[in-house]
């Protein structure tokens, strides 16, 4: 199945909708897993997955630029979620970061 923002989910054989390799869909919420622009909270930049409560969605790529704060350690991002990680926590996946 296709959403809208080229999402593509899928059902394996123990019936969990799946994002990609290895990410899992919240069946609850499946039909919100979108693209966002977003401030991302991140200490470390290697990461590529992160806590609903470090992720701010903003309305534009120019919002999230210029609110963007490195010295913050506040990035501008696209990502990718909501979506319940294997531990039930609610997480958003980078796209890509904006430089």
């Amino acid at each position: 199945m296709t959403l809208p923002g080229r999402v593509f989910l899928f059902v394996d054989n123990t019936f969990r909708l799946h994002f990609m390799k290895g990410i899992y869909i919240d069946e609850e919420n499946a039909r919100v897993i979108d693209e966002h622009y977003a401030i991302v909270y991140a200490p470390r930049r290697s990461r590529n997955r992160f806590a609903e409560n470090t992720v701010q969605i903003v309305e534009s790529e120019q919002a999230a630029r210029e609110q963007a704060d490195p010295d913050k350690k506040l990035y501008a991002a696209k990502v990718v979620g909501p979506s319940r990680s294997s531990e039930g926590l609610r997480v958003f996946y980078l796209s890509n970061w904006l430089e």
